[in-house]
């Protein structure tokens, strides 16, 4: 019995000592620990909250896809004659007009040539006045029995010979001022001439390497694929009514392009691993921001605006009467409006009623606050301009 007694009395000590040292504990937090001051008590005990204002936006549904920017036209510059290349006349990386001489080849040894053809012009025109001559001769003295029947035929023979050898040096004529006109390489097309892949000095051959590559920036055209359902729905909602049909076109900086859609056409049938149909559309690109071999996302939808106001969902409360927000008056008094809501979209919601676009929502510190309280707010966005 007295070995029991012993042990309450240990453990009656231990509690009491316990007991003890977590009052002393307290007493010491309350003495070390500052007076609560910050955002929550802001102003004498006024909460401070953020508050964000309400956004406007246009809902009409839009179907989002992926896009290719492609060049509608492309050009690889290739040499057509041999020799080497005497000039370069572009600066990389800029933009070239159709017809801006860009490239010139050995044009001496070529200017040479076409005077030698000129020179076996002249010899074939003068054997053929030479040969006519003589042939009307000995037809007027066969006429008059001077002449015989194969000198006659001799005669007319070479006539005939020496027309068809002009024709010949008109020819080889031609071909040399050919020749000399592919010394001056020039540009097809309009467009952005890239890095020259040969450069002055080089020795080229007729079409066996390519000396730089034009491609064309304006217009452009974004090919992108739909599904075969997607297809017929927009084909039903908007042929015949192109002035609603709206494109924007998001760059990956962010930057939207509304409406530069110049025309558009579909692949003449769907692929059948993917049960899609490609779509190319032409857009206008006069600020060259669309570049071949991006990526865009392109938005198609309703012309129509359908303007709705929108709540951050983190402003959104509920009850037991139902969704509502706080918002803040002028006078910084925080009063609470019930609210119908529509559809999600993004991290915001649509509000049916009970908002003006005039209203500020609290979106952080809503659990501080009651209907009536003054309050201390400020902008979401003038937070992230002191940030």
């Amino acid at each position: 019995m007295l070995v029991g007694k012993l042990q309450k009395r240990v453990i009656i000590r231990q509690v009491v000592i316990l007991g003890l040292c977590v009052g002393f504990g307290w007493f010491l937090k309350a003495k070390l620990t500052p007076p609560a001051t910050g955002m929550g008590m802001m102003g004498g005990g006024t909460p401070y909250v953020l508050v964000q204002q309400l956004e406007t936006r246009n809902i009409a549904p839009k179907k989002t896809f992926i896009g290719h920017v492609e060049a509608i036209k492309s050009v690889n510059l290739m040499p057509q004659i041999t020799g080497y290349v005497e000039k370069v006349l572009f600066e990389e990386g800029s933009f070239v007009n159709e017809g801006d001489i860009l490239f010139v080849i050995e044009q001496e040894r070529y200017l040479a040539n076409v005077s030698l053809r000129e020179a076996e012009l002249a010899s074939a025109k003068a054997n053929l006045v030479r040969a006519e001559r003589d042939y009307k001769r000995q037809s007027s003295l066969s006429k008059q029995n001077y002449a015989s029947k194969a000198t006659l035929d001799t005669a007319e023979s070479t006539y005939l010979q020496a027309k068809a050898e002009v024709a010949q040096a008109q020819a080889n004529l031609d071909l040399a001022k050919i020749d000399l006109g592919y010394t001056e390489i020039k540009a097809p097309i309009s467009g952005r001439i890239g890095k020259a892949l040969v450069t002055e000095g080089n020795y080229v051959s007729s079409a066996t390497q390519t000396l730089a590559r034009i491609v064309q920036t304006d217009p452009i055209r974004v090919a992108f694929s739909v599904t075969d359902k997607d297809m017929l729905n927009m084909r039903q909602t908007y042929d015949g009514k192109g002035a609603q049909l709206q494109t924007e076109l998001v760059l990956s900086n962010g930057t939207v392009l509304v409406n530069h859609l110049q025309s558009r056409f579909t692949d003449n049938e769907v692929n059948t691993d993917t049960a899609t149909i490609a779509v190319y559309a032409e857009y206008s690109n006069d600020k060259g921001l669309l570049i071949p071999g991006n990526y865009v996302d392109i938005r198609i939808g309703d012309k129509k605006e359908q303007m709705a106001l929108l709540v951050p969902q983190a402003a959104l409360a509920q009850d037991e009467h139902g969704n509502y927000v706080m918002i803040v008056t002028e006078d910084n008094i925080a009063e609470q409006r019930r609210v119908t809501l529509g559809d999600v979209i993004e991290d915001q919601q649509v509000v049916l009623d009970g908002l003006s676009a005039d209203d500020k929502v609290i979106v952080q510190g809503l659990q501080k606050v009651r209907e009536g309280q003054p309050v201390k707010a400020q902008l979401v966005s003038d937070t992230a301009e002191v940030k």
